[in-house]
């Protein structure tokens, strides 16, 4: 009589290529999942820099030189920001750099420049 069917020694290798095709695929998704936090983490930290020079822009058409920080909440986050204005070969212009950084966080998770002065509005 001849049997059918898979034997052990079968079954163990599927197995085997099941278990490894499976972790495969978690690494993948794993990796995925670490990229979209990072874009998402320097999105909004994007956007906090934005803010920042924009709302220097709206407090002083021209502002004062110099190093400021501070902290906000920006979708569900804290962040942190440093800012320093400074000069320009043209007196009427300033260049506002800002750095943010999230949380506790020792390197900038977005920088951005920007201009503001008397010489650039309308």
């Amino acid at each position: 009589m001849k049997r059918r069917g898979f034997t052990l020694v079968e079954v163990l290798v599927a197995l085997a290529v099941v278990a490894i095709a499976l972790l495969a695929l978690t690494r993948a998704a794993s990796v995925q999942v670490q990229s979209f936090d990072g874009l998402r983490e320097r999105t909004l930290a994007g956007w906090v820099a934005a803010n920042v020079v924009t709302e220097t822009r709206l407090a002083s058409a021209f502002p004062a030189t110099g190093r400021s920080d501070g902290r906000t909440t920006f979708g569900g986050r804290e962040w942190r920001w440093q800012r320093d204005v400074q000069a320009t070969a043209d007196a009427e212009i300033r260049r506002i750099d800002v750095r943010v950084y999230a949380g506790a966080s020792n390197e900038p998770s977005a920088s951005l420049s920007g201009f503001a002065g008397t010489a650039l509005t309308p």
